[in-house]
This record gives C-alpha cells, sequence and structure tokens, in this order.
C-alpha cells in the first residue's frame, strides 16, 4: 500500500499518513508522521478521550524529544489502529496538548515498524507499506 507525503508549505512534504485509531468499536480517522526516530506511537490526549479511554489511567512515561522541551508526561493504553484497513492491536501513548505542537500524531518503532514494512521513497514523495505476517 502506498501513500503520497502530505505538502506541508511549498517544497516542504512529510511522511503523513492517515490511519483510523480505535478503542472498543469506536474509531476515528487521524493522520500521522511516520517517524522511524520515535521509539513508541503517541497521539494526542484528546483522541483518547473522544475514544472513551480514560487517558490518564494509562502507564504513565515520559517523552524528549518529541516535544522539543523539557520531559512530558504521556499514558499508554493498548488501542486498535488501521492502516490501509489492517487492523493492528497496539500500545499506543496519549500526550496532553501533542495538538497544540502538531496536527497529527506519530508512529514509531514499537508499534507501527515492528508491524509493517516501511519504504520511505522521496524522490516519489511516497511512503510503501507492507503488513507482517
Amino acid at each position: 500500500m502506498k501513500f503520497p507525503y502530505k505538502k506541508l508549505a511549498p517544497g516542504l512534504f512529510r511522511p503523513i499518513i492517515p490511519i483510523g485509531v480505535g478503542y472498543k468499536d469506536l474509531f476515528i480517522n487521524y493522520e500521522v508522521l511516520v517517524d522511524s526516530g520515535a521509539d513508541d506511537c503517541i497521539f494526542d490526549a484528546g483522541i483518547g478521550e473522544l475514544l472513551g479511554i480514560d487517558v490518564k489511567n494509562g502507564e504513565k512515561k515520559q517523552v524528549y524529544g518529541v516535544t522539543g522541551a523539557k520531559p512530558e508526561n504521556y499514558y499508554v493504553h493498548v488501542i486498535t489502529i488501521k492502516v490501509g484497513g489492517w487492523p493492528v492491536k497496539i500500545k499506543a501513548g496519549f500526550l496532553p496538548d501533542l495538538v497544540s505542537r502538531y496536527n497529527y500524531g506519530i508512529v514509531g518503532q514499537r508499534g507501527f515498524f515492528d508491524n509493517f514494512i516501511v519504504k520511505f521513497d522521496l524522490s516519489k514523495e511516497e511512503i510503501e507499506l507492507k503488513q507482517l505476517n
């Protein structure tokens, strides 16, 4: 499955793709940056709340790089993501106020790269994903 890079500004493209984020029977469409440098998948806490998750009741962890500032707490929950219709159960973090910095979530090594073969093609401005079995 191939996705075009998203144009953020003239000459500025990023591997941002649409996914579904789900908890129980509810799914929300959401965009995520495919980030090979990210350890975990992290979404805005507001997405978790919309799904009915008591975000701060999850496993508490800290993130440093994504915020560009001091370490911040995020909260891990088991959810399902759908990528191109493929459902995958993962552990993902929910970070308060991520949306104030980015209009998208981040998918990283644990939860995404361990479920998909990812090929970045900057010359074509596209990303190709294959689900691991």
